[in-house]
């Protein structure tokens, strides 16, 4: 039995590219590629490879009942997210700025927790933070209605028709979705000529 070759034969015997530092730049690409692509899609205007119209009725923490019929006419940015998550905390102020900056263009952010805490621990969180757009404490139901997530934040863009239009997680969500929500406020509802968003009510806060 003899000994393999030695190290130095085995490196010579690598493929040029096949440094450690390019093995752990390509993982990294592979890791990120899936996580990042959704985003440049939503920065370009990709149209969605899918067409889904979630179904879901949720009661924010003020008490509100809302559901997709309910938001009809609005485009809908939904965020899914929990107290426990770093981004997610993260990413608040920029959903806060982002609900503020089109409170009054058919806009709404929904934030749906999936903490199964103490309600109130949620309540406090909201509050030290003065988020002020809706929020409701969600079951896996609901999520699994939006197509389930694989992290999170996960963050949903929803066109004045209820469809989903774009997907993105991360907390960069809020800066690289800005553009899709300015399309969408653009596109007439689904069997209208009417380019510009109808009026709508305006929701309560959480």
């Amino acid at each position: 039995m003899t000994d393999g070759p030695p190290l130095a034969e085995l490196r010579r015997r690598w493929p040029r590219w096949a440094s450690w530092s390019n093995l752990v730049f390509a993982a990294v690409m592979v890791w990120a590629a899936p996580r990042c692509w959704p985003h440049v899609e939503a920065l370009a205007g990709a149209k969605a490879r899918e067409h889904r119209q979630p179904s879901f009725t949720v009661t924010t923490r003020t008490g509100r009942v809302l559901s997709a019929d309910s938001l009809r006419g609005r485009v809908v940015l939904v965020n899914i997210w929990a107290t426990w998550c770093a981004p997610c905390r993260a990413e608040m102020p920029l959903l806060q700025q982002l609900a503020d900056a089109y409170a009054a263009d058919s806009v709404i952010v929904l934030g749906l927790s999936v903490d199964r805490g103490p309600s109130r621990d949620v309540d406090a969180f909201l509050a030290d933070r003065g988020i002020t757009y809706p929020v409701a404490i969600v079951s896996d139901d609901v999520v699994r209605a939006f197509g389930g997530v694989r992290g999170y934040p996960t963050s949903l863009v929803l066109d004045r028709d209820g469809v989903v239009r774009h997907a993105v997680m991360g907390p960069v969500g809020p800066i690289t979705l800005r553009p899709a929500l300015r399309r969408l406020l653009a596109e007439p509802r689904h069997g209208t000529t009417d380019s510009l968003p109808r009026a709508v009510t305006p929701l309560p806060s959480h």
